[in-house]
């Protein structure tokens, strides 16, 4: 109700009746302004982050971006486990094939930035050296990709947690596989099989780095050869998951987002990796991973 006072005393009877109108729509307006900046949790930040993602809450929103900044930083020490930490961390609290599409954008930007570090012609070389485990590797992911969405969510955190647990652990043991010399019947099976589970749970690293430490594989080629990889394998994941759905109009936002924190830890763990021991960060990075895997087999199983 508007006080007649606060209008003067020679206000006429239409005039007050428009100066009411006129209030009680600053009324409505200021209603409207006070539900979107006070009522809401986190107000206009909160309000558009619901229309974008509305699959997320606050803390879900803010946990995968500080999700995504660790494994950038990890990958920016150790040069791999980006879609492990990302795989292993969002799917604590997000269904398995929405942290696929969250992993695949990033993985494609990282790998790319890590492949050609050393110069376009020093990757080309890396593609022409391994073209057999990339073919294979791209074939058996596009094919299996195909399958996320009809695969139970139990079978895909098995997928994704065991190569986890198994890698973790054959890096932590002291025992090394060795390969006197490469071979191309060995490389085309190891690289299907880092395809094929790399098109279910977007992580086909574990193989491919056990491989590359099998061949002896010098660590600044190796870096290479991971980056090589990895980003032709994100590309192949990209394409493969835009035609099995995983990758559509409302996850490739979500995809986007974590672009920005995955690079800036990518660009932190560049600018730390010559003062952090390497061997003692990658061993608490593999113990963690081996925990998060575990993890994910106990949801799978109980």
């Amino acid at each position: 109700m508007i006080c007649p006072f606060l209008l003067g005393p020679d206000i006429a009877p239409s005039q007050l009746q428009h100066n009411k109108d006129t209030f009680q729509c600053l009324f409505l307006f200021l209603y409207y302004v006070e539900n979107l900046l006070v009522r809401l949790p986190s107000g206009l930040l909160c309000n558009g982050m619901n229309s974008i993602f509305p699959f997320l809450t606050p803390f879900e929103f803010y946990a995968a971006l500080a999700i995504g900044l660790c494994g950038g930083f990890v990958k920016g020490v150790v040069g791999f486990a980006l879609p492990l930490v990302l795989i292993s961390g969002l799917t604590t609290f997000m269904a398995p094939d929405l942290a696929l599409a969250g992993l695949i954008l990033p993985t494609v930007l990282a790998n790319a930035f890590q492949a050609l570090r050393q110069g376009p012609k020093a990757a080309a070389g890396s593609i022409r050296l391994f073209w057999v485990f990339l073919l294979c590797g791209g074939i058996t992911l596009v094919l299996s990709a195909q399958m996320v969405r009809v695969i139970p969510e139990e079978a895909m955190l098995l997928a994704i947690g065991v190569p986890i647990v198994f890698f973790a652990l054959l890096q932590l043991s002291k025992y090394k596989f060795h390969l006197a010399q490469r071979s191309t019947r060995v490389e085309a099976c190891v690289g299907a099989f880092a395809g094929a589970v790399g098109g279910v749970s977007g992580v086909w690293g574990p193989p491919t780095v056990a491989y590359l430490t099998a061949l002896g594989t010098p660590k600044h080629d190796q870096m290479r050869i991971q980056g090589v990889i990895y980003g032709l394998g994100a590309v192949a994941l990209l394409g493969a998951h835009m035609g099995s759905g995983v990758l559509n109009a409302q996850t490739w936002p979500f995809s986007a987002l974590l672009l920005a924190p995955v690079m800036l830890g990518v660009w932190l763990g560049g600018m730390v990796m010559d003062r952090v021991d390497p061997v003692l960060f990658r061993k608490m990075t593999l113990l963690v991973l081996m925990v998060a895997g575990l993890n994910l087999i106990r949801r799978a199983l109980f």
